[in-house]
């Protein structure tokens, strides 16, 4: 009996990474054994906004978020007895893409590759960070100029290699609607592509147009979610026709990898997050048409903290159920021809049209970062607004919340903890590091990075040299601030009210009595301390603070505790707000608590947001700050009530 013939599976990935090199090599080496198939390298924060390990701002951050990489030897450890030549690698690079690609190069040079063999995707996708996840360096132009230099470069070094990944991921993390997700990144790819054109010869630029991918995000709506896919295949197909003139069919095959939704995972009965995610899945790879050419799933218990490998090993033998067990690789697309599929995906292509028109008329994507920024904020408002009124149900947030205790998260090991002492043994290895190279050869190296930068060459090949030189990834990028230059996004947070009233009345005459008591409005500091760049929470808490009537400061990301402290002096702050999703909220709250004492302003209150274990929320309550929030705390009206009674009970205690 002949077998059924079935098409080829996705990759599986996990994204990984965290402590040091070392402990992330031997994660990604154990993955592989049990069956993944490519690798998707998390980087720290450090790495990721081109700082070494060592520098003031790394302080606390270093492997929290992912692994530290800060010289060829680390990424010599990071992929040590894994043959590059024979891996198909996703990282996850956006301001550093050129630098981490240099790094890989030369780690696979060392390893006798065959460079034009190598297969893998940097996302050197840098709109999206100042749209969403905040880990830019410098502005626009010049960060456009680095994204195709690696186009450039790749297109004639490493064929089989994708330059750039643009990510609308983060856009629905931040708020997007499947319009604007749509529209949003497909408007980057042409922003790129448009530069691009200039770079590469005529002939060869079909082919590049077929070298850029994407990577999308599945919600929980997976019907929605399912035609959002399929519109994206169809408009890029469109764009690529009619816009660039690909005759090649090949080349415009709208080419994506996925991580489906992290924003929908509830640290409120989380097991009931194995399910979302299945579902999601199933959004990019039910329609053969639009089947993702890789998936990584989030750990169901990612809301909590850091997963174990366990954790990870459930979503990989979720992905390996479904390719392998299940009939979904037989069949031809089962969508085609259903008229209920065919009207939402028309509707989803013309919203998205009117939205690609509307940045079109603002010059395209760069020169639309601020209103792209101030709708992802507005629809966020809007999303959250919903989840607060019961209109979207969430199992086991706003409904249903009553349940057995779960067994997955009892114990002391129900979520992994970085290891404590991995900063101070990174920071020693870079000592080493710097201790042993050629210093001359990096000054040569850097000097002639510079001069790629100024003078308009690609900044691939000295970066490359820079690698194998032994620079480090923060001389790097001070050599890329010092020429090009940095830059601050805008938070999209508007000092207009917005028309979102109802359930604020109370609110606001509490607000408006304790102002007058007062004599002047509620003053309420919002700071992200460190260089956490995801700050939907912290926009979400000023826009309805301000809402609310308060009189709001948020000046945005990767400020630090001095900045924080300066600014609530400047602005005599009546609370002070911290937002940190890192991990890192005990180092950098105790740095802020200190300097507050120093300043004589620690009766200000704190309250501070994020990914925070209980016994870490405990230790900030014993640090003194107010209250903390995490996850779970969703609806925002309590947290204003919050704000008004901490400083209520200053006024008390006063009189």
């Amino acid at each position: 009996m002949s077998q059924t013939q079935k098409d080829r599976p996705w990759l599986f990935r996990t994204y990984a990474g965290h402590s040091t090199a070392a402990a992330s090599n031997a994660l990604y080496r154990g993955n592989l054994a049990k069956g993944q198939t490519g690798l998707s390298v998390a980087f720290d924060l450090p790495t990721q906004t081109g700082y070494d390990s060592d520098h003031i701002l790394a302080k606390g951050e270093v492997g929290k978020v992912g692994v530290p990489v800060s010289h060829l030897g680390d990424m010599r450890a990071l992929f040590d007895n894994i043959p590059l030549d024979q891996m198909n690698t996703s990282m996850t690079i956006n301001a550093t893409a050129p630098w981490l690609l240099s790094l890989y190069i030369a780690v696979a040079e060392e390893q006798g590759a065959d460079i034009s063999a190598l297969q893998g995707t940097v996302q050197n996708d840098i709109i999206k960070e100042y749209l969403s996840r905040g880990t830019y360096i410098c502005p626009p132009e010049p960060s456009l100029r680095m994204i195709t230099d690696v186009a450039a470069y790749t297109r004639e070094h490493l064929p089989k290699w994708n330059p750039m990944n643009v990510c609308s991921y983060h856009l629905q993390e931040a708020g997007a609607t499947p319009e604007e997700e749509l529209a949003f990144a497909l408007a980057t790819a042409t922003a790129v592509l448009d530069d691009l054109k200039g770079k590469v010869p005529a002939e060869n630029f079909p082919a590049m147009v077929g070298r850029i991918s994407f990577f999308v995000n599945a919600g929980i709506r997976f019907v929605t979610e399912l035609c959002k896919m399929r519109a994206f295949v169809e408009l890029w197909d469109e764009i690529c026709a009619t816009r660039y003139g690909v005759e090649d069919a090949k080349y415009r095959r709208f080419r994506y990898g996925v991580q489906v939704n992290s924003l929908g995972l509830t640290e409120q009965q989380p097991e009931n997050n194995v399910y979302r995610i299945l579902l999601e899945t199933l959004a990019v790879t039910l329609s053969k048409k639009a089947r993702a050419r890789a998936v990584q799933l989030p750990a169901w218990n990612e809301a909590l903290g850091l997963p174990r490998p366990w954790d990870q090993q459930w979503s990989l033998r979720m992905q390996q159920i479904l390719a392998y067990e299940t009939d979904l690789l037989e069949f031809d697309d089962l969508f085609d021809g259903n008229p209920a599929i065919d009207r939402k995906v028309n509707a989803l292509k013309e919203g998205a049209r009117a939205e690609l028109a509307q940045i079109d008329g603002m010059g395209g994507a760069v020169g639309a970062i601020e209103y792209m920024k101030s709708r992802l904020v507005e629809s966020n408002a809007t999303r959250i607004a919903s989840i607060e009124t019961g209109e979207t149900t969430v199992v086991g947030v706003n409904k249903w919340q009553a349940g057995e205790p779960s067994p997955l998260t009892a114990g002391d090991d129900a979520i992994m903890v970085s290891d404590p002492k991995a900063e101070a043994d990174q920071l020693r290895r870079l000592d080493a590091w710097k201790a042993n190279r050629d210093s001359e050869a990096v000054a040569k190296a850097l000097g002639q990075l510079r001069a790629a930068a100024q003078d308009g060459s690609n900044v691939m090949p000295p970066s490359i040299a820079c690698a194998r030189a032994g620079v480090t990834t923060g001389e790097w990028a001070d050599v890329i601030r010092s020429v090009f230059g940095q830059y601050r996004a805008p938070t999209g947070v508007s000092s207009n009210q917005s028309n979102r009233t109802e359930g604020l009345d109370e609110l606001r005459e509490q607000v408006d009595r304790v102002s007058a008591t007062l004599g002047r409005r509620l003053k309420f500091l919002v700071g992200k301390p460190g260089l956490d760049g995801h700050s939907n929470g912290a926009e979400q808490i000023a826009t309805r603070a301000r809402d609310c009537g308060m009189d709001i400061s948020y000046e945005g990301i990767r400020l630090t505790p001095d900045e924080i402290v300066e600014a609530a002096l400047e602005d005599e702050a009546h609370v002070i707000g911290l937002s940190i999703l890192s991990g890192s909220h005990l180092p950098l709250v105790k740095d802020v608590m200190t300097k507050l004492q120093a300043a004589g302003i620690s009766n200000i209150p704190v309250i501070v947001g994020g990914i925070v274990p209980d016994e870490d929320a405990e230790a900030l309550r014993g640090m003194g700050v107010a209250k903390v929030y995490t996850p779970k705390d969703f609806e925002l009206n309590v947290i204003m009530a919050d704000i008004v009674n901490l400083v209520d009970a200053q006024l008390i205690a006063a009189e």
